[in-house]
């Protein structure tokens, strides 16, 4: 017995050594998984100074001269009555300051656009996005970029500028209305095409060599050839992360580093600051639809959208819910705070990367600042004087 005790003396001081060893190193690695990774400036990042083409179609001057006249004419509309530039204007970064458009059957421009009586159409699903640096979307830092890959819309359902340019003809209450099938309207759209002869050169032109240039896959090609031309690389920002210190203010210096503390980049990072992945933030829908938008995912998922040009491209977020970028970062306080918005979204759906937000009321002025430092408005703003068919550019 006596030797038995001296052997648990001498193991038992072992033991609770190793035990407490144990249990204070399980300790730290509990607090090292709470503490959030902080993003630097590393994880943003400037805008190349050139675009990046897709292998199948090299911008030539001609398809972006064809593909500028398309965008501005309302022949791509079932009705002729929509243009892609109705939603999409050149004032306002290419996007349009409404909570989401109206497009068939609708009269007007920008805030005064309304629909006619009678009416059946319903406003467009979610907000206008800009078209402004998409030829981007989906770059990364350090990594090649593939624009055939590139996502697009606010569910990413389509890849490239080329996939996405045919859906808003194919969409009911963007262009295409009552009278064609989702299935017929762009061979409608290509048949009216090529009954008109400017629009016949400018395709054989434009496509030289091909036997049949006025086609769908041209189309696309073309109006994706002059998307690709509306950039705005040259921020204040992009100067500042190509060299010049003095391209920021203090003031938007210490907006940036605010920025990256309050975990923003955790979803806004890369040079368009977005990491193009779907999200579930609860945001609000639209109260333009009767409908609940389950999104990309059916889980309320969204893309985190470009924070680039904001100053011209409110209301924010895909359903238009803030007018103002203060409302939008209010909102972000209040989730951080575990507050949702939407109360069709519960807890266990939103995205866990709200747990590392660290918004805060007295930093959202200076946030703001910096956020204006991305804007550029240097960007092709030309609008055509008139259209190979004769109807009203950018539609009624």
């Amino acid at each position: 017995m006596f030797k038995l005790l001296n052997y648990w003396r001498c193991f038992f001081p072992v033991w609770a050594v190793l035990l407490l060893a144990g249990w204070s190193c399980g300790e730290k690695k509990k607090e090292a998984k709470k503490k959030p990774k902080t993003e630097t400036i590393a994880d943003l990042g400037a805008l190349p100074r050139a675009v990046t083409d897709p292998a199948d179609n090299a911008t030539t001057s001609e398809k972006v001269q064809l593909g500028r006249l398309l965008f501005f004419d309302p022949i791509l509309a079932g009705n002729k009555d929509v243009a892609c530039a109705t939603c999409h204007q050149p004032e306002f970064s290419y996007a349009e300051f409404l909570e989401t458009s109206i497009g068939v059957n609708g009269v007007g421009r920008g805030s005064k656009r309304f629909f006619q009586n009678p009416n059946d159409i319903p406003f467009v699903k979610r907000n206008s996005q800009s078209i402004l640096n998409a030829a981007f979307n989906s770059i990364k830092n350090d990594e090649p970029y593939h624009p055939e890959s590139a996502a697009m819309f606010w569910d990413s359902r389509a890849k490239s500028l080329e996939e996405q340019a045919l859906f808003p003809i194919k969409t009911f209450e963007e262009m295409r209305g009552h009278g064609y099938q989702e299935d017929r309207v762009v061979d409608e759209v290509v048949t009216r095409l090529k009954a008109i002869p400017e629009y016949r050169r400018l395709f054989a032109t434009a496509f030289n060599g091909d036997t049949e240039p006025v086609n769908p896959n041209n189309l696309a090609k073309a109006i994706a050839a002059y998307e690709r031309t509306l950039i705005a690389n040259n921020s204040r920002f992009d100067q500042y992360m190509r060299g010049d210190s003095s391209a920021l203010t203090t003031g938007e210096k210490e907006g940036l580093n605010l920025f990256l503390k309050a975990g923003c980049a955790k979803c806004h990072s890369g040079p368009m600051f977005s990491d193009f992945k779907l999200h579930t933030l609860g945001v609000p829908d639209t109260p333009n639809r009767g409908e609940s938008d389950t999104g990309g995912d059916k889980n309320y998922g969204f893309r985190t959208p470009t924070l680039r040009n904001l100053r011209y491209t409110g209301p924010y977020m895909h359903s238009g819910a803030f007018k103002t970028l203060d409302q939008v970062l209010l909102f972000y306080e209040d989730l951080a705070g575990g507050k949702i918005e939407n109360p069709k979204v519960e807890m266990y759906q939103m995205d866990t990367l709200i747990n590392d937000l660290n918004v805060k009321f007295k930093d959202i002025d200076r946030i703001v600042e910096f956020l204006n430092a991305l804007n550029d408005d240097s960007f092709d703003k030309t609008i055509p004087g008139k259209v190979p068919s004769g109807l009203p550019v950018s539609g009624r």
